[in-house]
């Protein structure tokens, strides 16, 4: 499970289709003065480097931000925070979720970030230290857990495991489903990785049985590379806010036309 480093992965298809949203939730949700809590249970480093050589020997950005930045308007948080991101840590610079959430959120919300692996956890930790997250290295969803019902109540949690582990497959909705039950109103956001063998399909049949009012929003795409199993991405929002599925549509569109 410590093996995953997503440096080779930063910036692909998926990335995109996962942070665009999110980026759009958080600024959705910093528009009311209310305070919020940011929860992330699999944080990774927080910021790569798409000029590192792990991230250039898949090329996977290439068939990603690199390819579908520009379908996006120029005022999208998601395209302001890659813009905020560059200016930072320069111009090969990609925000990892932590890094979106942390320039969005304001010093009234609490984030804690949970990452396992020493390595990832440190740099992550080096680069938000500005910040004030709370950052731990333990299982993220048993942080999860522990911290729900947070304060504020009013947030989002983020939940992008690697999938490495089968076993996760089958733990997810349960793991979702405690959440849920201490943190009702909590908008919770999974990711998955739609792979051709379709592996993701008995856990969001589970998904959608224990929480039939979520949003499901899936983009499709080639192989980033030869051999490469991933054809789609996924994300799985309970309590989702208001206008997400007008976004979702427009996040469609971008990819449709870059397929």
């Amino acid at each position: 499970m410590l093996s995953y480093q997503h440096h080779y992965h930063a910036g692909n298809p998926a990335d995109v289709h996962k942070h665009s949203l999110l980026a759009w939730m958080l600024d959705y949700l910093v528009q009311k003065d209310k305070p919020l809590t940011y929860i992330e249970t699999h944080a990774g480093r927080g910021v790569y480097d798409l000029g590192d050589p792990a991230a250039l020997k898949t090329g996977e950005a290439a068939k990603g931000v690199s390819l579908l930045e520009q379908g996006f308007a120029p005022d999208h948080p998601y395209v302001q925070r890659l813009s905020e991101t560059r200016f930072k840590y320069g111009p090969n610079a990609y925000p990892g979720s932590p890094l979106i959430a942390a320039m969005t959120l304001r010093e009234c919300d609490p984030m804690f970030m949970a990452e396992l692996h020493p390595g990832e956890n440190a740099v992550l930790a080096s680069h938000l230290t500005d910040w004030g997250a709370h950052i731990r290295q333990e299982e993220g969803l048993k942080m999860a857990i522990s911290i729900a019902p947070p304060t504020p109540r009013r947030g989002l949690m983020l939940v992008d495991p690697s999938y490495e582990v089968k076993a996760e497959y089958e733990s997810l909705p349960k793991d979702l489903a405690n959440v849920a039950r201490k943190w009702n109103v909590g908008i919770l956001a999974l990711w998955y990785p739609i792979l051709a063998a379709q592996t993701h399909a008995p856990m969001l049949a589970e998904l959608l049985r224990g929480f039939p009012d979520a949003l499901r929003h899936e983009v499709r795409f080639p192989p980033v590379r030869d051999g490469h199993r991933m054809v789609g991405s996924g994300m799985f929002i309970v309590n989702p806010p208001y206008g997400l599925q007008e976004e979702v549509d427009r996040v469609s569109a971008v990819f449709k036309a870059k397929g």
